[in-house]
């Protein structure tokens, strides 16, 4: 319901009937038992597991009326495309989400990215780009396509999302074929919660009237909702069901790799150190950098142009981003120590830490680091705000210094030009102190962002309380210490 009480049109995704139920009760109608009556001599390569299947839900309906975590726009190149499911999606979110997209520059076919959902009951949309489809480049189209869901997925779990809507990738003006692209995102789909089910909670596929008998005819292929429906899909699976993740796999492409390339296989151990040495600097990527260690020898002299320095920190960090996305960063993002909330009065991102959630003994942190990057990359084009919560923290939840200035001196200069404030919560005497030393000896331009906050109440001020998840611990004990939250608040000169 709305606040004036009408009927809401949004529709929330834990209102929906599962994959499963529909057909739990036909069997149970026909007093039948689908398990018994298997041959379970003969497995599918996509087994029944019943705990995947309560994941599912295919819905009828409008993907810009879901309520869940994220729900997913097909667009172009641009983020401009005019589709029944972009249309919708940008009627419901309002005229923020359009000066949102100019923001973000486009999106590479395969990519997703994400914005906020604004006035859509969803709180994030995830953009994607499917592949124009032309018959002589089907395995581009099929691998791009493969991608799209897979970056999505991967976007959702990075994010620790609990639930996404997918709209149909492939539009009707991309001329996919409807049932070809539909096993490339189911089989996906399936991969993906396979090995990483345990990240997510529902994933919905919101079909239209003509998409709808495609998607019932294919779904029990690769989610069986029994042993008996496994062993009769099989013969109706496709030669093509990908690899171990869903992806399309292309033969010629399975080229060996040799223990030493540029070296010929027949070769004796005994000239193989002479060849491996004569071979070094000979080939053309060793060339393409140039001589580094005259390049850092230069940086220590302090003779490499500004513009210099600048053009190899930017080839430093695009390393780091490139190995961030293709990490696996899972564990990390388990822990739920960072992540994006609302805005700020001023209308700023607020991505908040939560340092009792990082520990640091026991946890990768250069993983931690590539997560950090991985996150904020597209967060910190624009102004945002860090809050980070000290709150009962100890000393396997605290930072070491030298950690904090490889991550100052690896991310991009825009973390640094776009950060306008971070909101230290709860510190002690001693994190003050720590804070003062770092921001005063170690790096330089973040002392006057930083602002201590001894209270919600003060937060508040500074970002509505409605703005910002907190996690139960934090607001256990400040209500322990400052009292219970009153909205009467006066605001603080602080802030």
């Amino acid at each position: 319901m709305d606040p004036l009480g009408a009927p809401s049109q949004f529709v929330d995704v834990d209102s929906l009937p599962g994959w499963s139920d529909a057909y739990e009760a036909k069997q149970l109608d026909c007093h039948q038992s689908p398990v018994e009556k298997a041959r379970v001599d003969v497995r599918s390569p996509f087994p029944y597991r019943k705990d995947i299947n309560e994941k599912i839900i295919l819905w009828k309906g409008d993907v810009a009326l879901l309520n869940c975590t994220a729900i997913v726009n097909t667009s172009n190149e641009t983020l401009t495309d005019k589709n029944p499911v972009s249309e919708s999606i940008f009627m419901h979110a309002g005229p923020d989400l359009k000066d949102e997209l100019q923001k973000l520059k486009g999106c590479r076919t395969g990519e997703a990215k994400l914005t906020k959902g604004f006035n859509l009951a969803a709180r994030f949309i995830i953009h994607t780009v499917g592949p124009k489809y032309k018959s002589r480049y089907r395995t581009a189209a099929e691998s791009s396509l493969y991608s799209c869901y897979r970056n999505v997925l991967q976007l959702a779990k990075e994010q620790a999302m609990c639930s996404v809507g997918f709209c149909v990738i492939n539009t009707m003006k991309r001329c996919y074929p409807l049932e070809d692209a539909t096993h490339i995102a189911l089989r996906t789909v399936r991969r993906f919660l396979e090995v990483h089910g345990e990240t997510l909670e529902k994933v919905v596929f919101a079909v239209s009237e003509l998409e709808e008998a495609t998607y019932q005819k294919l779904l029990p292929l690769y989610f069986p909702r029994s042993l008996e429906e496994e062993v009769q899909s099989l013969p109706y699976l496709p030669a093509d069901i990908g690899n171990a993740e869903g992806e399309p796999v292309v033969p010629e492409r399975q080229i060996r790799i040799t223990e030493k390339p540029g070296v010929p296989d027949d070769a004796s151990d005994e000239e193989g150190l002479e060849a491996d040495l004569s071979f070094i600097g000979s080939h053309a990527f060793a060339r393409m950098e140039g001589d580094v260690d005259k390049q850092r020898r230069l940086i220590l002299q302090g003779q490499l142009s500004e513009a210099a320095l600048q053009k190899q920190h930017q080839r430093n960090y695009n390393r780091w981003l490139c190995q961030a996305r293709a990490e696996d960063l899972s564990d990390i993002a388990s822990l739920k120590a960072l992540y994006q909330t609302g805005v700020d009065n001023c209308g700023r991102t607020v991505m908040v830490v939560v340092g009792r959630n990082i520990p640091v003994t026991l946890i990768d942190m250069e993983k931690a680091l590539l997560y950090f990057i991985h996150v904020m990359d597209h967060i910190a084009v624009k102004e945002y705000v860090l809050v980070y919560f000290h709150t009962l923290t100890n000393d396997y939840n605290q930072l070491d210094s030298n950690f904090l200035k490889k991550l100052y001196d690896v991310v991009d200069a825009k973390y640094k030009r776009n950060l306008k404030a971070l909101y230290f919560v709860h510190p002690t005497f001693r994190s003050k102190v720590s804070a003062w030393f770092f921001t005063t000896f170690t790096v330089s331009g973040l002392k006057d962002k930083i602002h201590y906050v001894e209270s919600l109440q003060q937060l508040f001020t500074a970002i509505p309380p409605e703005q910002i998840d907190l996690p139960p611990f934090v607001l256990e004990y400040d209500a322990r210490e400052n009292g219970p939250y009153y909205s009467s608040y006066p605001p603080s000169p602080d802030l």
